[in-house]
């Protein structure tokens, strides 16, 4: 098993979430006005440069240049430049390579942001509140695998051995051989970098492993955009392979089929979005 003093010493190696994140998300977890939203971002530099850069890129059609943050929020509308922030914040720990996954440059980045745009898109179809939150949830959930598919590569053959054998889930197989898995070291990682506790057992438990977990709209929520994007194709390494769909998740998020479909092609529409995200982060 994976010494837990090592993990912890290699939590503490790995690129920080900018602490402009936590503090915008501290913000709109709470009644906010636009000017609010813009103060919080506007003292971070490096952000602000790379937000005006984006807004200024040809995508935006805007018909003249945005000069400042508060330009940027007027014109763009918060929910936009809230998740242009977010995923600027993730793009540096997200866009290695995980070989131990199967994932290949760039695969888990890309998987983060369209289950952070398929989220959303859940989020707005259930009415839900704390879009932003459950979009940053989304987006850094499987942080842990980041520290974990080291070990995880070292243990290929004794995890396959057990998902193909002993009809182990993928999850399932990680934490009987290394003695924790990718959700719950991503739980510890979220704990050490100050996130909410709400985010904190929303990446803890985004695989519903915890039966009990189901009756929890936001938890559900997210667990089921990941399924979307399983089903799309997008992300699928290693485990995506050993993935098993919880049906009963529809039945208490009041989703039908053909809600399931409506969601799949509202992402169709965004995959623009979602590309131009990626090569703008």
């Amino acid at each position: 098993m994976t010494s837990l003093q090592t993990l912890m010493r290699q939590i503490k190696d790995l690129t920080p979430i900018p602490a402009v994140a936590h503090q915008l998300l501290a913000v709109v977890d709470s009644p906010s006005s636009m000017e609010d939203i813009a103060d919080v971002i506007q003292y971070d530099p490096v952000i602000t440069a790379s937000i005006l850069k984006t807004c200024n890129a040809a995508y935006f059609g805007l018909k003249n240049p945005v000069e400042s943050i508060k330009d940027a929020v007027n014109m763009l509308g918060t929910d936009q430049v809230i998740e242009l922030v977010l995923i600027k914040s993730g793009a540096q720990a997200l866009s290695g390579n995980q070989q131990g996954y199967g994932l290949a440059q760039g695969d888990m980045w890309k998987y983060s942001v369209s289950s952070a745009v398929v989220t959303r898109l859940v989020a707005e179809k259930l009415s839900l509140k704390n879009k932003n939150t459950l979009f940053t949830a989304a987006l850094i959930k499987d942080i842990g695998k980041i520290i974990l598919e080291k070990h995880v590569w070292d243990a290929a053959g004794k995890i396959r051995h057990l998902v193909e054998t002993k009809n182990f889930s993928f999850l399932e197989a990680e934490k009987k051989v290394l003695g924790i898995d990718h959700a719950e070291l991503g739980s510890m990682i979220a704990k050490m970098w100050k996130f909410s506790p709400r985010m904190i057992n929303i990446i803890r438990h985004h695989h519903l492993n915890d039966a009990s977990k189901i009756c929890d709209k936001e938890i559900a929520a997210v667990y089921f955009a990941d399924c979307i994007c399983m089903m799309m194709g997008n992300g699928v390494g290693s485990d995506g392979l050993a993935y098993r769909f919880k049906h009963q998740v529809m039945r208490e998020l009041n989703l039908s089929a053909a809600d399931l479909v409506m969601i799949i092609a509202d992402f169709g529409m965004n995959m623009q979005e979602v590309d131009t995200l990626l090569h703008m982060a």
